[in-house]
């Protein structure tokens, strides 16, 4: 069986994993479709905006999707370094701040939102973000924020 780099992973393998598995949101909570990049500092996710979700109005994914989008792919980042680098169960982690969010437009049904999360610092269970939400090229919201995480005796 072939060895992988989890630190380091591969397109393939990142694809490969089933969002569900990283995350402690369940449908319909779940605002990110799939990991499609990581590396120690940047996590990215790639969504594409379903009639269907509980955040999108008059066929836009909302402010509040983008919010819970965004929060949600910091979530990924943290259950994916959980599950293949600590080898440890999901955390639950809550927004302890948000700020500078611009949203320069809501993405439509069928896009496909490109959010990369850039980790800026991560110190003692909370984690600030720099954050940038893209259909194609287009940036359509950024943001930083904070990111605290429930320790497991708590």
């Amino acid at each position: 069986m072939e060895q992988i780099d989890t630190r380091h992973p591969s397109a393939d393998f990142l694809t490969s994993i089933d969002i569900h598995t990283l995350l402690p949101q369940q449908e319909p909570f779940v605002m990110v479709g799939r990991l499609i990049g990581y590396d120690e500092k940047n996590t990215i996710t790639a969504t594409e905006v379903r009639e269907d979700n509980i955040f999108v109005d008059d066929g836009l994914f909302s402010a509040s999707g983008l919010v819970e989008n965004i929060a949600q792919t910091c979530a990924t980042r943290i259950g994916y370094v959980n599950k293949y680098i600590l080898r440890k169960g999901i955390q639950i982690g809550f927004i302890g701040a948000i700020r500078n969010m611009e949203i320069c437009r809501l993405p439509k049904i069928g896009e496909t939102i490109i959010t990369h999360v850039e980790v800026l610092e991560d110190v003692f269970g909370m984690t600030l973000a720099q954050a940038t939400v893209r259909v194609d090229r287009e940036v359509v919201a950024t943001t930083e924020m904070k990111i605290a995480v429930k320790n497991e005796n708590e």
